[in-house]
């Protein structure tokens, strides 16, 4: 899913020298903070979007971001490279903004799972014709689709199947990186599957988007 909705990954930034950028930083080059920012912003701006579903939390929780990077800059591991050490601080970045605004009860994954007859058949009925969510995801047409699904998911649900699922962070960062065990995560990332299946479902239903990529393919 991840190449789906973003062909760039963290650490596949072309045209950056990332151990001159971080000398830069090191020394405390103004140059090298302008440069960090145009080479990774528009892509951590993407990771905390996905995350938050509000551009301005998201812009926020990278300038948080960058303001942690700059202040531990010295304690960077040279093992790690330094585009995939800021995207693991901007997803905790927005994990913590997620955690400030959680004031309010959390909508119910509930009504989004699948539920099934005594014979085994699902409750919800779909064409035969249309076209399976993983099979759809593979499908140049539908990453608006995919990305809309996915903005309905519950917030805590959401940002598991984010992580995991598109930024490709371990389930035992993730686990770390929330405070919960690498269970809990497994658990809720297929519930958070499970219900993104159901919203594809009924979306492909509703906009008879299978007919349409089938004549297409």
């Amino acid at each position: 899913m991840a190449a789906l909705l973003d062909q760039s990954r963290p650490g596949t930034l072309s045209g950056i020298d990332e151990e001159a950028l971080l000398a830069g930083l090191r020394a405390g080059d103004d140059r090298a903070y302008e440069q960090m920012v145009r080479a990774f912003g528009g892509r951590l701006l993407a990771v905390a979007q996905r995350i938050l579903r509000n551009e301005d939390d998201a812009r926020d929780a990278v300038q948080t971001a960058y303001l942690s990077a700059f202040r531990s800059i010295a304690r960077f591991e040279a093992g790690c490279r330094l585009s995939t050490w800021l995207h693991r601080i901007v997803v905790n970045a927005a994990l913590m903004k997620l955690r400030s605004r959680r004031r309010r009860p959390e909508e119910s994954i509930e009504p989004l799972l699948p539920t099934y007859l005594d014979d085994g058949h699902h409750v919800e009925q779909f064409s035969k014709s249309d076209l399976p969510a993983d099979a759809a995801l593979e499908r140049d047409e539908t990453r608006a689709v995919v990305r809309a699904c996915i903005a309905q998911l519950p917030d805590r649900y959401r940002s598991i199947l984010v992580m995991r699922d598109i930024e490709d962070v371990s389930t035992g960062e993730v686990a770390q990186m929330l405070g919960v065990t690498p269970n809990a995560v497994k658990i809720r990332l297929h519930r958070a599957r499970q219900a993104l299946t159901t919203l594809l479902r009924r979306e492909f239903a509703q906009k008879g988007l299978s007919a349409g990529l089938e004549r297409s393919a």
